[in-house]
């Protein structure tokens, strides 16, 4: 009775709130699904990022531990690499130590060679009387300090090069034509006519066959050879040596002999390079000539003026010396 007495309006309220509630169902429904549908997208969409950022991660740590290999490697190599070039810093030291070293013994080679020939030369001149070997010596060396082109030899090439000037412009005496002239003399010496000698036979015969081709008479002829005759007893001569006078024959020919004894001596000293000794000698044989034989002679004023001129020369005999490049040779061989 009582649902009888609903009324048609309140049926039509009901139906539009059933319907209502039908149609917000079915929107929350589809809404729902719609969500449904669109959260499993996302959390398929995260799944799908998630598995990326997994197989990133995995691949960065592949790259990373790669990474750490590689600088490992990378760390060996380097150290293999610096204990390389430190055997090659090493090795290089070494090396140059080795060529300074054979360099500086290659220099001592030199000098020692270079003095060994200077001194040889040196001791060739002076038996010879010659420059020659010296100044030989001296440019070979020069040139071999110019080859080896090392700057502390270079006081050496100097010293070198001033010794050589110097010897060059040095006035050496010529050695061969003092003995020339030695020889001379001692030749020339049998020649010499003594202050108290007698006019030789020969001079007399000379006048005597002289005087038939002058004298026309014969007791003027006679009268000559009478008075050459008497100048033979008697000769009046001035002596300003006495004991010229005093010289008997016999002393005279001792003095001769000693006369060319004093100048072989003198050869002697002059080959041997005893120059003190020769040039006493050659005084002696002047002091000699001068005191026992005839000056008035032209003989004798020949030998005189030779003796002198062998004398001058020999002056100027002594040879240039080459202290300055044995000294420097010296400090070349200290290593200053």
């Amino acid at each position: 009775m009582g649902s009888e007495a609903a009324t048609p309006g309140s049926v039509t309220i009901d139906r539009r709130v059933i319907t209502g509630l039908l149609a917000v169902s079915v929107v929350a429904l589809l809404s729902s699904g719609f969500l449904w549908q669109k959260l499993s997208s996302i959390q398929e969409q995260l799944a799908r990022q998630s598995a990326e950022a997994g197989m990133q991660s995995v691949e960065a740590r592949t790259v990373a531990k790669q990474a750490q290999e590689l600088a490992r490697e990378t760390a060996a190599r380097l150290a293999v690499s610096e204990a390389r070039l430190s055997e090659v810093a090493l090795q290089r030291t070494q090396l140059e130590e080795l060529m300074q070293s054979l360099s500086r013994s290659r220099d001592e080679n030199l000098v020692v060679d270079i003095e060994s020939a200077i001194r040889l030369a040196q001791q060739q001149a002076q038996l010879t009387g010659s420059v020659e070997p010296l100044l030989a010596a001296l440019k070979s060396a020069d040139q071999r300090v110019a080859r080896a082109a090392q700057p502390r030899l270079t006081p050496l090439q100097r010293a070198i090069g001033r010794d050589i000037d110097r010897i060059k412009s040095t006035a050496v005496s010529d050695t061969p034509g003092l003995l020339v002239k030695l020889d001379e003399l001692v030749n020339l010496a049998d020649e010499l006519p003594i202050a108290n000698a007698v006019p030789s036979a020969t001079a007399m015969a000379s006048v005597k066959r002289a005087g038939p081709e002058v004298v026309p008479v014969w007791w003027q002829r006679g009268l000559q050879v009478l008075r050459e005759e008497m100048r033979g007893l008697l000769r009046v001569s001035r002596i300003e040596q006495p004991e010229a006078a005093l010289l008997s024959p016999e002393q005279s020919f001792f003095m001769r002999e000693n006369l060319k004894l004093k100048l072989l001596n003198a050869r002697l000293g002059l080959l041997s390079r005893q120059l003190e000794s020769s040039r006493a000698d050659l005084a002696a044989a002047s002091m000699l000539l001068g005191k026992y034989f005839d000056t008035s002679s032209r003989k004798t004023q020949t030998a005189a003026n030779l003796l002198l001129l062998v004398q001058g020369q020999m002056k100027t005999l002594q040879l240039p010396r080459v202290d300055e490049t044995l000294a420097a040779l010296a400090t070349a061989a200290a290593g200053r």
